[in-house]
């Protein structure tokens, strides 16, 4: 007997029954949340509706949350406060069939914070969705909002469409930001691309987040071979989902339609030479430049290009001014007070 309690196959039969007894918790808690989510959206609409038909000012909540905290003592919903927001999530929900929606599917802390920040019904579906794809704490999900990721995702100029299977393409838009924000690096005014890519790879965990989810960094001025002469990736990575090599080429100046040739090659060169056709989807590229300015130049540079390519812009905080720009300036300084006297 204590030969089969330790066997493998006694031990997988407990993980079997671990994970039945795991699932059957999650969808208990789902439903629970559903429910909790459609009594305040009851409630919300049950306060609208009595405020119009009785002409009930907003301070009907305060005498409420009164009365319903003496009936329900153990239950810290119903603070004014919780009130309030219950009528705004019927308000806001109440063209949408809420039980089918994302928005029935996370918390009510979440939904609150949707409702702060979020202008719109189709920009807190958007947050909500993405809160369950990718399991955002409602910090995560605050930190997500205020770098606008809504008004940036997918926004990317590329040519995925006729490059990429149609799931693919979709899918490989979606995880594509413009701009990018880099606020999170310190450089000088004149800092060159390898400033730049320095920069990116010390602070690799603010670098990942801004990317997101999915991304998996491969290496740094990453040396590829092709007949018999080394070639430098500025930066490659390895997107899980998409399940295919990420090429990105940094320029610290504003975007010229030679960028594409170089990038074209690195991307057909890793499918070349790294990429494993029965396991890796086609290599995508990535072009971040400082500016990218002229939509018809960017139409045109991409036109007729086979690889799948993409891009973007990056801000960075206003960059500190170099030694030489300071001493100038200081130089003009003393200058001017020299004539002043």
């Amino acid at each position: 007997m204590e030969n089969t309690l330790q066997s493998n196959e006694y031990l997988d039969f407990v993980q079997e029954i671990k994970n039945s007894i795991r699932e059957a918790q999650i969808k208990a808690m789902v439903k629970v949340n559903q429910e909790l989510l459609l009594m305040y959206w009851n409630i919300g609409k049950l306060i609208n509706e009595k405020q119009q038909l009785y002409q009930w000012g907003d301070k009907i909540l305060e005498q409420l949350s009164k009365d319903l905290k003496e009936n329900y003592p153990n239950n810290s919903g119903f603070a004014r406060r919780n009130l309030f927001y219950m009528k705004r999530f019927f308000l806001e929900n109440q063209k949408i069939e809420l039980v089918q929606s994302p928005i029935a599917l996370i918390s009510w802390t979440h939904n609150i914070r949707l409702l702060d920040y979020c202008k719109n019904q189709e920009e807190r579906l958007w947050y909500a969705k993405k809160s369950l794809e990718f399991g955002w704490s409602v910090r995560m999900l605050e930190h997500q909002i205020e770098y606008k990721q809504y008004e940036r995702s997918g926004k990317a100029s590329n040519n995925f469409n006729t490059t990429l299977p149609a799931a693919q393409s979709e899918l490989a838009r979606d995880i594509l930001k413009d701009p990018y924000n880099f606020d999170f690096l310190t450089l000088q005014q004149d800092y060159l691309e390898k400033d730049l890519e320095e920069a990116l790879v010390k602070h690799i965990t603010h670098f990942l987040l801004e990317l997101g989810v999915g991304f998996s960094f491969v290496g740094r001025q990453y040396v590829i071979t092709v007949d018999d002469e080394d070639f430098k990736i500025d930066l490659l990575f390895y997107h899980l989902k998409l399940r295919c090599y990420v090429v990105i080429e940094l320029k610290a100046k504003d975007f010229q339609p030679e960028y594409i040739g170089k990038l074209n090659f690195y991307v057909n060169a890793v499918d070349g030479e790294i990429r494993d056709e029965k396991l890796d989807n086609p290599t995508i590229g990535i072009l971040l430049c400082k500016n990218k300015t002229g939509k018809t130049k960017v139409q045109y540079s991409l036109h007729n290009i086979n690889t799948p390519i993409s891009i973007s812009e990056y801000n960075i905080k206003d960059a500190l001014p170099s030694m030489e720009t300071l001493q100038r300036e200081l130089e003009s300084v003393i200058v001017q007070q020299e004539e002043d006297n």
